[in-house]
């Protein structure tokens, strides 16, 4: 069935293959996934004493994980040791290829062997992120009833991507970005291990410090590296693997791109701020490296449509729709062509004229809410739909603007304690000019005011 991946043994799938059936032909990264959670690389948190995820394995609890994090952090690992740990069946759903369908039947057939044999299910649910509100919808009878044990992990907030009923019935856990001394431990364990490359290889500390580096904080990655290297270096028929080596081994120069901290911040602040800056050439050199690490389109698109508002605003009305066309085309077309997008939608946010007046008129008017400057309602901006709202004066005094020159009424609109407040301040760059020139006339009208503000 397709996204529906399935086993009736306590084993975990891992790029696509078995606990059960791992050979010597398995991916590294398969045969060197942790089988208890202290062999679990980083995450010191999950894994203390008395630290809720080990309660649950150990104590063989039926619990739903929503599992945070990086790429490369533990998550589908987490999922394989509840299963292998508690003798649990492991079913594994495709966010990318699963409809409701899939979903429905998985919880089903969970449903009909907790039934016949007493046996639970782990359900995994990969980049569970991906799925719609309909599909996170169809997960909630198996995760309420507990027919399966759901494990769904995601690399994005799940307090923006995870519809809030799933959210409270789940344990939400936070995998920490693995550092370069977590990556240097996966590695050396791999070259060491029995299961991974046993010691056949000797890897020079150079071509090591390399493929920590290229790792940028991703476990699984790191092995795929260094599975490379150790095969170019067969190819060689030579037992050490040089920095020339591991350098010629991996086909694409991954770029560093530090998950551990602020690295990722600063990757997409230096972003952010390049294109506030109007530096084309700077900002497609950070957009390049998030698209070399991998980091989820999306995110980027939706920093655009920020920026657009936040740096652009009515300097050039166009921003605004070119970042959510973007934005829209990036769910339509996917990667690597929205690439091209996201390229464009950034060299048009950054060359346009810049103006943060939208920016500072929202923050100026939350401001004052936030000092309690509420006030009342004028009577004659009121709802005048009801019966006996003119009695109460409501409306009675309202000038319709349409019968008014130039479709502008002299009259007070905003409360008495804000009316002489001037929250918008346009600016006089580029499309924003007329703004201002227009602004500024309508706003001598609307207050009544002939001597003119500028």
């Amino acid at each position: 069935m397709d996204g529906l991946f399935e086993v009736t043994s306590p084993e975990v799938r891992g790029g696509g293959t078995l606990s059960s059936d791992v050979s010597d032909s398995s991916p590294l990264a398969v045969r060197m996934r942790p089988r208890t959670l202290d062999e679990l690389a980083g995450q010191d948190q999950l894994r203390a004493p008395g630290a809720p995820l080990r309660q649950l394995i150990e104590g063989d609890q039926s619990m739903s994980l929503l599992l945070w994090g990086p790429p490369g952090t533990g998550k589908t690992t987490i999922a394989s040791i509840l299963s292998l740990s508690t003798d649990r069946r492991f079913v594994e759903v495709s966010a990318v290829s699963a409809g409701v369908k899939e979903v429905r039947a998985a919880i089903d057939a969970a449903r009909a062997t907790l039934a016949a044999t007493g046996q639970e299910t782990v359900l995994f649910v990969d980049e569970v992120h991906r799925f719609s509100k309909a599909q996170q919808d169809a997960l909630l009878p198996g995760v309420e009833n507990r027919w399966v044990n759901l494990v769904a992990a995601t690399t994005e907030n799940p307090f923006f991507s995870v519809i809030s009923p799933l959210l409270s019935r789940s344990l939400l856990v936070r995998l920490e970005s693995l550092t370069d001394d977590d990556i240097r431990v996966v590695l050396d364990r791999a070259i060491a291990d029995e299961r991974g490359l046993a010691g056949r290889y000797e890897v020079a500390p150079e071509a090591l410090d390399h493929l920590v580096r290229l790792a940028g904080g991703d476990a699984r990655r790191s092995l795929t590296y260094l599975e490379a290297a150790a095969g170019a270096a067969a190819a060689r028929d030579s037992a050490v693997v040089t920095l020339e080596t591991a350098e010629t081994a991996v086909d694409q120069a991954a770029v560093r791109y530090d998950r551990q901290g602020d690295q990722h911040y600063d990757v997409i602040s230096a972003f952010i701020k390049s294109v506030r800056g109007s530096d084309v050439d700077a900002a497609l050199h950070y957009l390049a490296r998030m698209f070399e690490a991998g980091e989820d389109p999306r995110f980027i698109a939706r920093r655009l449509v920020i920026l657009a508002s936040e740096d652009v605003g009515l300097a050039d009305p166009t921003a605004l729709p070119t970042a959510v066309a973007a934005a829209q085309a990036v769910q339509l077309i996917g990667m690597p062509e929205a690439q091209l997008t996201l390229a464009q939608a950034t060299i048009a946010i950054a060359v346009a004229p810049k103006s943060n007046a939208v920016t500072t008129a929202i923050g100026a008017a939350v401001a004052d809410i936030k000092a309690g400057l509420i006030g009342q309602v004028p009577p004659h901006l009121r709802d005048a739909h009801y019966a006996g709202s003119k009695k109460l004066g409501h409306g009675t005094s309202y000038v319709y603007s349409h019968d008014e020159p130039y479709g502008i009424a002299t009259q007070q609109y905003a409360p008495d304690v804000v009316g002489d407040r001037e929250y918008y301040q346009p600016t006089a760059l580029g499309a924003e000019a007329a703004v201002k020139e227009r602004w500024e006339r309508v706003r001598r009208i609307i207050r009544g005011d002939d001597s003119g503000s500028g």
